[in-house]
């Protein structure tokens, strides 16, 4: 990926040395726990603080996507964009796991709306969240017509079938093409489209480039504002292209020893991601330094799972066997 040299150059604030920082220390974190280091980290606000890793397919619900949503099951295109699309609406690993300990499997072949409806309307009925927090989910009752928002959701998923979009997707030609099909669609915005496009491309449906495109989420903006004071000629997306562009040049600059994923770089989706992380960690680190939201917590705090991840990307990554 090559980028276009722009005249003037964004001016880095404090904070963009730190955005360095904390790519390198999550990522010692990640490899700590891997090898069952007894000690993770010496940063206090990483132990204290939850923050997703550097990189995004190494996060417990994507890791858990990738194995026992996407590949585990029949890999024909309809059956793999409907677990998708289904698990992310909820985006909440317990949701998926009391579908299926109700219903067998999760299938598009044997989908009905009303069992679907029965089991999510009976968890909400005994106090269980059925989505995750992680971002928020418009309700589609102004375009579906239910009061229950995962009624609605279902009806959006009905929908996007059929209106042929098994085979949008595979004829789609590109990540950003794949963007633009997702966002025609009720209650999917750009941040969500995103999301769901990285999502479907961890899956053999389609293949497209990580670096080929990329869209800043609110929390992005946030941490762009506080990584530097002026953008020069350069927008946000460029911005992230910038950065990831850069990678192994900022990690040397500040004498770094950034472990990649198994020779995997940060993609434009991983460097995205961490500015939307560097913008919770500095309100602790560089709470002088303000974005975009004003927010100045780190709301979740780090509670470790027992259950451990046992690491397993797509196959197309050819890294699994380096693990």
């Amino acid at each position: 990926m090559k980028i276009l040299i722009k005249k003037s150059l964004p001016k880095e604030s404090v904070v963009y040395k730190t955005y360095w920082k904390f790519a390198e220390e999550r990522q010692n974190i990640f490899f700590n726990r891997i090898n069952n280091e007894v000690h993770w980290t010496h940063d206090k606000i990483l132990a204290k603080h939850k923050f997703t890793n550097a990189y995004r397919a190494s996060d417990r619900v994507s890791q858990y996507l990738i194995k026992n949503v996407i590949y585990n099951h029949s890999q024909e295109p309809k059956e793999v964009l409907f677990r998708i699309l289904l698990f992310k609406t909820f985006n909440k690993i317990e949701t998926w796991e009391l579908l299926t300990s109700r219903l067998g499997s999760i299938s598009h072949a044997d989908y009905n709306f009303e069992d679907y409806d029965e089991i999510l309307t009976t968890l909400m009925n005994n106090g269980v969240s059925i989505y995750s927090g992680a971002y928020i989910m418009t309700s589609g009752r102004s375009k579906f017509g239910y009061s229950k928002k995962h009624r609605n959701h279902l009806k959006l998923i009905e929908h996007m079938f059929d209106d042929g979009f098994v085979n949008k997707v595979s004829n789609s030609i590109s990540l950003e093409n794949l963007f633009n099909i997702l966002k025609e669609y009720p209650t999917i915005g750009n941040f969500l489209a995103y999301q769901y496009a990285i999502d479907i491309n961890y899956s053999e449906v389609v293949n497209f480039n990580e670096m080929d495109f990329v869209v800043p989420g609110p929390g992005a903006y946030d941490g762009i504002r506080k990584c530097f004071t002026d953008l020069g000629d350069y927008n946000e997306i460029d911005i992230i292209k910038y950065v990831t562009e850069r990678q192994n040049i900022e990690f040397e600059r500040y004498n770094l020893n950034f472990k990649n994923l198994w020779s995997r770089s940060l993609q434009l989706i991983d460097c995205q991601n961490l500015f939307c992380e560097v913008d919770k960690y500095a309100r602790v680190a560089h709470p002088n330094v303000s974005g975009i939201s004003g927010r100045s917590r780190i709301k979740q705090k780090f509670r470790p799972k027992t259950n451990k991840i046992d690491y397993w990307y797509p196959p197309k990554w050819d890294i699994n066997q380096n693990i």
